[in-house]
């Protein structure tokens, strides 16, 4: 039985968010939080990328009390029914939950004596370190396992790898610091042609992902994370 002490409030979550993402290291535009503030205690609690034409049909058939927007600028006025409370965070579950100095996606990788790799505005935006000895071709199948695919792969120059980087930017600066730090693999969203010359020149390998298959990865973790916290909270994810 659901007591008044145990119901769930939308500023709640926030404030649990706010602490997850350390959104104090934003700045105030970005840190996120309420988007649509609703007084109702929340039991069914929708994640979804950013709002869509049937968001509204989704969220009444699964009977939903909120909803987490990870790009809410589309979502139209009236759009939900007044009682649907929505949070949003763009930056920081970026960094927090995709390719990035991210801890839990180390933990999936086998990422071990994890170190930044790239900084933006004094916050980590990537991060190296040892994995298992593998051949190139197992992490390859090993990131498909995780998010379901990858988007566009250069092959490595030597089969077994040990040292990868996850960046969630790719410029020649950060590619060739990858390199110079022993990194034989550079997973990111998506190969960007600045940095093709360092590529070539360095001779490391790439994976990109696709930055909405690391966002559903996000999404995913997010989903997770809630259900520890709050174990009468039900979680749905839209892909």
């Amino acid at each position: 039985m659901t007591t008044e002490c145990n119901l769930i409030f939308l500023p709640q979550i926030a404030e649990f968010l706010d602490r997850l993402f350390g959104v104090e290291r934003y700045t105030q535009a970005e840190r996120g939080g309420v988007y649509l503030p609703s007084s109702f205690g929340i039991k069914r609690l929708g994640l979804a990328l950013e709002p869509w034409t049937d968001l509204s049909e989704w969220a009444i058939a699964q009977n939903l009390d909120a909803l987490f927007l990870h790009r809410p600028w589309k979502l139209q006025p009236q759009q939900l029914t007044p009682n649907i409370g929505v949070i949003a965070y763009h930056l920081p579950f970026d960094e927090y939950l995709t390719l990035s100095y991210n801890s839990r996606l180390a933990e999936v990788l086998g990422i071990s004596g994890i170190e930044v790799l790239g900084e933006k505005d004094s916050r980590a935006i990537g991060m190296i370190g040892e994995i298992p000895m593998q051949s190139f071709n197992n992490l390859c199948n090993c990131i498909s396992q995780i998010f379901g695919g990858y988007e566009q792969v250069l092959a490595a120059q030597q089969n077994e790898v040990s040292r990868i980087a996850v960046v969630g930017a790719m410029t020649d600066l950060l590619v060739r610091e990858a390199a110079n730090r022993g990194a034989e693999v550079y997973i990111t969203g998506q190969l960007r042609q600045p940095a093709e010359q360092a590529m070539q020149e360095s001779k490391i390998a790439a994976i990109a992902i696709g930055h909405r298959r690391s966002e559903v990865w996000g999404l995913r973790v997010l989903a997770g994370i809630l259900r520890e916290r709050w174990a009468s909270l039900e979680v749905l994810v839209a892909c």
